[in-house]
């Protein structure tokens, strides 16, 4: 079930004539294996791979070269904003290497400031500004609390950009999904810095919209049987002991 099946990320890797070795692996699910890698400087990277082997029989690599694609081209459009990691290079058909931000994903288990949220918003706004939904603003892990203070969103996964999106279907989509992302956005202030939301945003925030009441309904099926299909799967061998969770 693995992206790289059986097979770890690489113990080093050399982009334009850097050295690096693997120092960690963040995740290693069905469509993808993220590290840290480090150079002889201390200096930290991020590689991340998508899909190579098949599944049920399926050669899959060839999606797993459209996602790394479709993701790179997202970094190179966001070059330059200050929220999102820079791309170093895409450094394999299935694999880039992107910037290392030192700090933490958004929980509860360490205080968030409370000039962070003002400065996640005015992050997702520029982020929006260039065209882009992020989509994927729900999950809380996907918001990094710099050890500077700063915000930054990375895995771009499933993002969602409509350059030519200025007026009809696609310019209403696009700014449907900004505005998901601006409700996720609002819904971790609300779990995470409560005492700093206005009673406007607390409002606002209770109010959902008919998109995320059908994101729920129909992932719900998915997530009542996802976690004892994979318990069964890591019992049985089918699946690794560190894939997905």
């Amino acid at each position: 079930m693995r992206a790289l099946g059986r097979d770890d990320l690489p113990a080093r890797l050399e982009v334009s004539g850097r050295p690096l070795r693997h120092v960690a692996t963040a995740k290693h699910d069905f469509w993808a294996a993220t590290g840290f890698y480090e150079d002889h400087h201390g200096r930290r990277a991020v590689l991340k791979i998508y899909r190579t082997t098949h599944f049920a029989g399926m050669p899959l690599r060839w999606l797993g070269r459209w996602q790394c694609g479709r993701e790179v081209a997202f970094y190179r459009h966001l070059n330059g904003v200050a929220c999102v990691p820079a791309l170093v290079d895409r450094v394999a058909d299935t694999a880039y290497l992107r910037e290392f931000v030192a700090g933490r994903p958004l929980s509860g288990a360490h205080p968030v400031p409370r000039e962070f949220w003002a400065r996640l918003e005015a992050a997702m706004r520029t982020v929006h500004d260039r065209g882009v939904a992020y989509v994927d603003s729900n999950k809380p892990e996907n918001v990094l609390v710099g050890d500077d203070g700063h915000p930054y969103l990375f895995d771009f996964q499933i993002a969602w950009r409509a350059p030519r999106a200025r007026s009809g279907l696609g310019r209403w989509w696009l700014t449907r999904l900004q505005r998901e992302d601006h409700y996720h956005l609002l819904k971790h202030k609300r779990r995470f810095g409560r005492d700093a939301m206005t009673p406007a945003e607390l409002a606002s925030v209770r109010r959902r919209s008919m998109l995320i009441r059908a994101y729920r309904v129909l992932n719900q099926p998915y997530r009542l049987v996802r976690r004892p299909l994979f318990r069964w799967l890591r019992r049985t061998g089918r699946v690794l002991p560190s894939g997905s969770n």
